[in-house]
């Protein structure tokens, strides 16, 4: 699942060397070296089953043996996952850790003992965290000086601003029968900011109000 982040931009910055990436998987570390189990049935009862808290901990330890990342468990009941907050994990951390869960959870101790925050990518419930992990990482990688050709790229884009990001035009001027608006060919870099600013509050108070806040 993690090849995906080899291609495109983060794969030119891994082939670059301006960003690494590194999978490790869990099972090889369950002290169950016959079969590597990694899940139990959760005390108390319940459907499923929950990962247990010594291969991972002993996972986490092996590639983080002096506590120098900083640990995030993908999980639905984490925080919300945001564009200012992968800022913040870009420019404050050198290296990141990202555990990924499985089955219906993972043992409690092992994040009480491990884990630095939780973080959701969505209001909604994923098979495993690795799509999670893939989206956070992408997300992070973009503020990564270098990764993007263009600086102002990351700037730029939806909610950097606050705002969603406003609509894009490229040639032709004219595609079945629908125009470039004629302020974006107009050569008014004034008038092109304030329609791009307008068209993005519109979009935003439309589909994203709650990103306003204290605008209105």
């Amino acid at each position: 699942m993690f090849d995906a982040l080899n291609e495109s931009i983060t794969g030119r910055a891994i082939t670059g060397g301006v960003l690494n990436i590194e999978v490790a998987d869990i099972r090889p570390f369950s002290a169950d070296k016959k079969h590597f189990k990694c899940d139990d049935a959760p005390f108390g009862g319940g459907a499923g089953m929950i990962m247990t808290p010594q291969p991972i901990y002993d996972a986490i330890n092996a590639v983080d043996p002096h506590h120098t990342c900083r640990r995030i468990f993908l999980s639905p009941r984490g925080m919300p996952f945001t564009a200012k907050r992968a800022k913040e994990l870009a420019d404050g951390y050198a290296e990141i850790l990202l555990l990924c869960g499985r089955y219906e959870g993972v043992d409690q101790r092992v994040i009480d003992l491990c884990i630095d925050e939780e973080i959701s990518v969505g209001d909604y419930v994923l098979s495993g965290g690795e799509p999670a992990a893939i989206v956070v990482a992408d997300a992070v990688a973009r503020f990564v000086p270098g990764v993007l050709g263009n600086a102002e790229s990351a700037a730029d884009e939806s909610f950097q601003s606050g705002l969603l990001e406003y609509p894009q035009y490229t040639r032709p001027a004219v595609f079945m029968e629908l125009p470039v608006p004629e302020v974006l060919i107009s050569g008014h870099h004034g008038m092109v900011e304030e329609w791009r600013r307008g068209q993005a509050e519109k979009i935003t108070r439309e589909r994203r109000p709650d990103l306003l806040g204290d605008r209105d």
